[in-house]
């Protein structure tokens, strides 16, 4: 099995986050973004490689840009010297 990647990681434990911030339930979510609540369940766990057009939709749903929320995410991110 392959291992999941930290960035995919903190980017789903921030969609998640962000998405309760808002008052979303991941159902009602999934449904504003335009995908399927078991496919948003992945995206929160880190266990998909999201797509850039469904990042995208997120953010959007988020009223953020998508720089925005891939910063969030890498900012959470431990520190390895880069």
């Amino acid at each position: 099995m392959a291992r999941t990647s930290p960035l995919l990681i903190q980017l789903g434990r921030s969609i998640r986050r962000l998405r309760a911030d808002a008052k979303y339930s991941q159902e009602g979510f999934a449904d504003a973004v335009g995908v399927h609540r078991t496919y948003m369940g992945l995206v929160e766990r880190g266990a998909t490689n999201i797509t850039l057009m469904n990042l995208e939709r997120i953010a959007k749903t988020l009223h953020l840009r998508t720089s925005a929320l891939l910063a969030a995410a890498e900012n959470e991110l431990p520190d390895k010297g880069a």
